[in-house]
């Protein structure tokens, strides 16, 4: 057993090549097996969001705190909220982030395949990431 404690790993930026806006990624899971799943507690501050990416296996995303953002290529954007899970099929070329107003916290989960969990594109414009999201039901 191990047990990884609070501050023992520490917070990165996220990287301007691969996000827009302020960025925070804390490693949460499997630092000790590179070769398998992959996750981290990921915080967009209001307007931030990731560039378009796809991930060889896929990803899963659990919202925990505020209001974000999330598109497939050729779908609407939509809200994501507190409690909601997101799940991005293999090769699925995608967007997420906070809301223009408010920021939001999800964990990212993804498993590595021949080393690799993410292949990043090209930036969410501005125009893009503006776009009203569809509307959802409560």
């Amino acid at each position: 057993m191990h047990i990884i404690r609070v501050g023992s790993q520490a917070s990165t930026k996220g990287p301007q090549d691969w996000f827009t806006g302020t960025v925070r990624i804390d490693p949460l899971l499997n630092p000790f097996d590179a070769e398998r799943v992959q996750g981290a507690l990921v915080t967009f501050e209001p307007g931030a969001r990731t560039a378009w990416h796809t991930h060889p296996l896929g990803q899963s995303l659990v919202v925990t705190a505020g209001l974000g953002r999330v598109q497939r290529e050729g779908g609407p954007i939509e809200h994501i909220r507190p409690g909601d899970v997101v799940w991005f099929e293999f090769g699925e070329r995608h967007w997420h982030g906070a809301s223009p107003t408010t920021a939001m916290t999800h964990i990212s989960l993804q498993e590595v395949k021949d080393g690799k969990v993410v292949d990043w594109m090209d930036h969410v414009t501005d125009e893009d990431y503006g776009a009203e999201p569809t509307p959802t039901t409560e």
